[in-house]
Order: structure tokens, then C-alpha cells, then sequence
């Protein structure tokens, strides 16, 4: 079987590729194919008929058809192959239609390599990526597959390799001015392979773009639907703690009217306590085991949540004592040090426990809501910082003003020296002691 040169660049006339690929195509079909034969007529033989000019469309046509063969091609082969049909696309006036088929193949397994087929194919569709003009909306074709090989493989690998790639993804879509429903497949998909890739977080934000692009149309079926989705998530991530991304949204708001429940228990998470959490539970018995929930990472979540809430209400007095959070958090006495601790580590509170006091002394604490008591606390601290400033500003430009008048003392030292009113400094009033 004739191999084709593994090259990035390829050189030579559209005629003569195409067939150098038609051939290795049938190759690769084996006894009976006739790609090659099939283009010839769409070929222009330029010693033959002068003027006339090769059908590329056709010819792609036919090779795009047949093309699906490449994937059982040898592994050193199969990254050459492709770019030779690339390069052969590229020629046409309209790429794009005959690009889909070829990341429709790349999405599909690569039986000649099993354990290497996905890294390869993420790196064809890589380049295709790049090759396209920024600006061109084929690109979102190209990286929706990409997206899907990444989610396929539940490598966080390739997640990896992916992640720093989307800084620029919000702007991207603005510039291939894709509809929201396109915005919201890709956005989905990302948040499923974030998943496959146990990157919670960064499926959680993903799951958060898509929900914001039926804000339109907030009391919709899907809206629903991905409301409870996103609300679900929240609550069953151990490290995610703020609710008010959520409920800013007005399909959240939605939600409240259409599953009251669900409602209740947000508002539980975003500004309520622990004990209300229980007295969720006592009015809702069946409602947390009949939504899959997890009822441990809920009460621990709660937990944390609620022990931010004590620190912001203490923060005049910057203490919590122990007894406040045994109570508060429905614990034994000597497990509030290992809460506090956790939830330090959580990020939601800084502070130092003095066991001496048994008191946690508040450092930082995290507001779960920011209204207008939050608000004002910030203004106030900013004008305190601001006084600060003036202070310090008054004090330095005294200090210059001193340290410039000494200046001008000492240059002017020798005149005021041939005056009447010449005294010595120490030193020379000692020599002439001396003297």
C-alpha cells in the first residue's frame, strides 16, 4: 500500500494531490474501490485540453465520501493522510461544507490505534482549529467535536490541555455571532467533559453560561430543567458556597414559583442556618433521597455555611466563643476546633482558636448575602482607610517641608556663619575649648 509522506506542509497542484489521495484511499478500501477512477473525468488535464479547469467540488465530493476509510489507516500515516485532504479542502471556495464530514470522522473511533486514536485525532481537529481565520464561524464547528473527543475520553489529560485554551471562548462565540442555542450546545458540552474530567468546579461554571442563555425565556421547560440541574450541582459540590450567582438568575427565580421546594432549600444555602436546614427536612421528609441527594455533603455544607454566618455577625466583636458554635452547628464540644479548622481550609473564615478562651478569634469571614448592611460596612471601612491616608499624607509632607528647611539652613550656613549671629555647633565649641 502506497504511504503518503508525513508532512504539515504540502506542496503541489490540486490535481495531483487529489489523485496521490484517491489512490491512497483505494489503497485502503482494498479490491473494487474506485475513488481514483471516479475523479479522473474531474480532473483537468492541462497537455490535453487547454482551458479547462478542474471541478474541484466534485472531486471533494467523491473524496469526502470515501474518506471515512481513514481511521483504519496505519498510525504514522493517519495525521499525513488527513492533512493532505485538508490542504485539498482549503482550495475549495466554500471549506466549511466539506469540513463537518471530516470532523464527523475524527469523532468517530480510530480503529487502527485504540489506545492513541483520541490524542491524534485532538491533534488533527488542532490544527484544522488553528488553520481556520479567527473570526470565521467555522471554528465553532471544529471545536464542538474537539469538545466532544475531550468528554469521550475522561482523561483529565486532555481536559487539561483543553482548559487554558477557552480563556478567550465568550468572545469567541460574540465574534462568530453564534445564536444562543448554539452557545448553550457548546457551553453543555464543555460542562460534560469537565465532568468526565472530575473538574466539578469548572463543570459548574460551563452549567452556569448555558442557564444564562435562556434568561429570555426564564419559566421554559429547558430553563427549568437546567435551573434544577445547575441548583443541584451547587448543592453537591463540597467546595462551592456561594449561592448568589444562582440566585441572580431569572430562571432561578422561576423556580421558586414552579417547584416551591426547591425554592426553600435554595434560600436555606443562601442565607439561613443549620437548624433551618433541619426544620427543611422535617417539613420535606422524602425530599432528599427522592432527588438523589446526598444528605452528608448537605449537612456538612450547611455546616461551614453556618459557622461564616456566626463570624460576619460577630465581627464587632472579632470573637466566637465555643459554646456558640457547639450549639449553632449541633455538635459536641470538642469537635468545634476540627469545624473551625475546615472551615478555614474552605476559605470561607480566617481567624486563630485560643483554647485557653475557648474562643475563635475572627480574622476574615465571608458575607453569604451582600446587601445594603454590607454595603454600608464597606463604606464605612473605606472612609476609615481614606482618614488613614490623609493622615499619613500630612505627615509625610511635614516631614518634606522640615527636612527642606534644614536644607536650606545648611546651604545658607556660611553666610549666617560671617554674621553677628554665628553660634558654633558643639564639636567646634569643644575644639575652641580645647584651643
Amino acid at each position: 500500500m502506497p504511504g503518503i509522506p508525513n508532512l504539515s506542509l504540502v506542496e503541489g497542484a490540486f490535481e495531483e494531490l487529489a489523485l496521490e489521495l484517491a489512490n491512497y484511499l483505494d489503497g485502503l478500501k482494498g479490491e473494487g474501490s474506485n475513488v481514483a477512477s471516479d475523479i479522473t473525468p474531474s480532473l483537468a488535464d492541462a497537455e490535453k485540453a487547454e482551458g479547462k479547469e478542474t471541478d474541484k467540488d466534485a472531486v471533494l465530493k467523491k473524496l469526502i465520501i470515501a474518506s471515512s476509510v481513514l481511521n483504519s489507516a496505519p498510525e504514522r500515516e493517519l495525521q499525513a493522510a488527513y492533512n493532505l485532504l485538508i490542504h485539498l479542502i482549503s482550495q475549495a471556495e466554500e471549506p466549511e461544507m466539506y469540513l463537518r464530514p471530516v470532523c464527523k470522522n475524527l469523532s468517530s473511533p480510530i480503529t487502527s490505534s485504540p489506545h492513541n486514536g483520541t490524542g491524534i485525532a485532538l491533534g488533527i481537529l488542532s490544527t484544522l482549529f488553528n488553520t481556520i481565520q479567527p473570526d470565521e464561524d467555522t471554528r465553532y464547528h471544529v471545536l464542538l467535536p474537539i469538545i466532544e473527543l475531550v468528554k469521550t475520553s475522561g482523561r483529565n489529560g486532555n481536559y487539561a490541555n483543553l482548559a487554558p485554551q477557552l480563556a478567550n471562548l465568550d468572545s469567541w462565540l460574540e465574534e462568530w455571532e453564534m445564536e444562543p442555542e448554539e452557545s448553550r450546545k457548546l457551553y453543555l458540552a464543555l460542562s460534560q467533559a469537565a465532568g468526565s474530567a472530575s473538574r466539578g468546579e469548572d463543570s459548574y461554571i460551563y452549567l452556569l453560561k448555558a442557564l444564562r442563555t435562556l434568561q429570555e425565556q426564564p419559566a421554559s421547560p429547558e430553563a427549568r430543567d437546567l435551573s434544577l440541574r445547575a441548583l443541584k450541582t451547587a448543592l453537591q459540590n463540597e467546595k462551592h458556597f456561594d449561592f448568589q450567582d444562582l440566585t441572580a438568575l431569572d430562571s432561578i427565580q422561576a423556580l421558586r414559583k414552579s417547584d416551591e421546594a426547591w425554592g426553600e432549600l435554595l434560600e436555606v444555602y443562601s442565607s439561613q442556618l443549620y437548624e433551618d436546614l433541619q426544620e427543611f427536612k422535617e417539613g420535606n421528609p422524602s425530599f432528599i433521597s427522592s432527588n438523589n441527594l446526598n444528605e452528608d455533603i448537605l449537612d456538612r455544607k450547611m455546616r461551614l455555611l453556618t459557622l461564616a454566618s456566626l463570624a460576619s455577625q460577630s465581627a464587632d466583636t472579632r470573637t466566637l466563643p465555643y459554646s456558640r458554635i457547639s450549639k449553632a452547628l449541633n455538635i459536641p464540644s470538642g469537635d468545634v476546633e476540627m469545624w473551625v479548622i475546615d472551615c478555614i481550609r474552605s476559605g470561607l473564615v480566617e481567624g486563630r482558636l485560643s483554647q485557653q478562651k475557648q474562643e475563635f478569634l475572627i480574622h476574615r469571614c465571608t458575607h453569604r448575602a451582600f446587601g445594603e448592611k454590607q454595603w454600608r460596612e464597606v463604606a464605612s471601612r473605606l472612609e476609615t482607610w481614606r482618614s488613614s491616608l490623609v493622615n499619613v499624607l500630612n505627615v509625610i509632607r511635614a516631614q518634606k517641608e522640615e527636612y527642606i528647611r534644614e536644607k536650606e539652613a545648611e546651604l545658607a550656613g556660611p553666610e549666617v556663619r560671617s554674621g553677628q549671629n554665628y553660634r558654633p555647633d558643639r564639636r567646634q565649641r569643644n575644639a575652641l575649648e580645647v584651643d
